[in-house]
């Protein structure tokens, strides 16, 4: 088990995990926020959130001027320290919102699909509730994978990003840019609550998978329980569970 003296990177999703899934409450974390950043470990928040609502967020958590990514790794926003990046201070990864959309309106013309989506702030994907059945729902993910985009589900919502984007990319785009910067790549920890969340927990050397509201749950590539711990309690409280499992307090 890593100590807190030792070189940590916390990467953490947002709505079910720090965030309570229906009140967006996290002060149950709170204490391990402030021993977090008590010991200058960074909290990189990873969500399918917007960009402009991550910094928001970061703003209430303390954790302003840190990296984050955002729409489920379509979106990367740098460390203010990194200004010497020549892309700073945010990465668009692959296929941007106005192609998405206009590819996936095409789809529904063409097949019938039923979905209502949400495009007025993305920037990479879009996010979408999906109206059909499970068939069509098939049927509509084989036809985007064709066009080089995924469909991944959220503990809400759907989203559509490009195929070669996604959570894990991020996150070791993000790793490298540490290593290259500090010499070394500190100890990851990742915690999550949905099925968009498996490629951030099978992406970190120790996971957290939070008791969440998604019926399908998470399926790990490595659910080995000396790397992985699922919480009892959701959202905020199983957050601190999770933390109190790997790191006396």
């Amino acid at each position: 088990m890593p100590s807190l003296e030792d070189p940590l990177l916390i990467y953490s999703d947002l709505d079910g995990t720090l965030l309570d899934i229906h009140t967006y409450d996290w002060q149950p974390a709170a204490g391990w926020l402030e021993t977090l950043q008590d010991h200058q470990i960074p909290i990189v928040l990873c969500s399918s959130k917007t960009a402009a609502e991550m910094q928001a967020i970061q703003r209430d958590l303390g954790l302003d001027g840190l990296p984050f990514i955002a729409e489920n790794g379509a979106v990367i926003q740098l460390d203010v320290r990194w200004n010497d990046h020549p892309d700073a201070p945010r990465l668009i990864s692959g296929v941007p919102h106005a192609d998405i959309v206009q590819v996936i309106n095409q789809l529904r013309t063409d097949a019938g699909y039923k979905f209502t989506t949400f495009d007025e702030v993305h920037e990479a994907s879009v996010t979408l509730i999906w109206r059909d059945s499970d068939e069509e729902m098939a049927a509509f993910e084989t036809a985007l994978e064709a066009l080089g985009l995924k469909f991944v589900q959220g503990a809400r919502f759907w989203h559509i990003l490009d195929a070669r984007g996604g959570k894990d990319q991020a996150i070791s785009w993000l790793n490298e840019q540490y290593l290259q910067r500090d010499g070394m790549l500190p100890t990851t920890l990742g915690l999550g609550d949905g099925p968009n969340d498996a490629p951030l927990l099978d992406s970190v050397d120790l996971a957290v998978v939070i008791k969440g509201i998604n019926r399908q749950g998470i399926q790990l590539k490595n659910d080995d329980p000396q790397r992985v711990y699922h919480t009892q309690q959701p959202g905020p409280a199983g957050w601190r569970e999770g933390l109190d499992h790997f790191f006396s307090s």
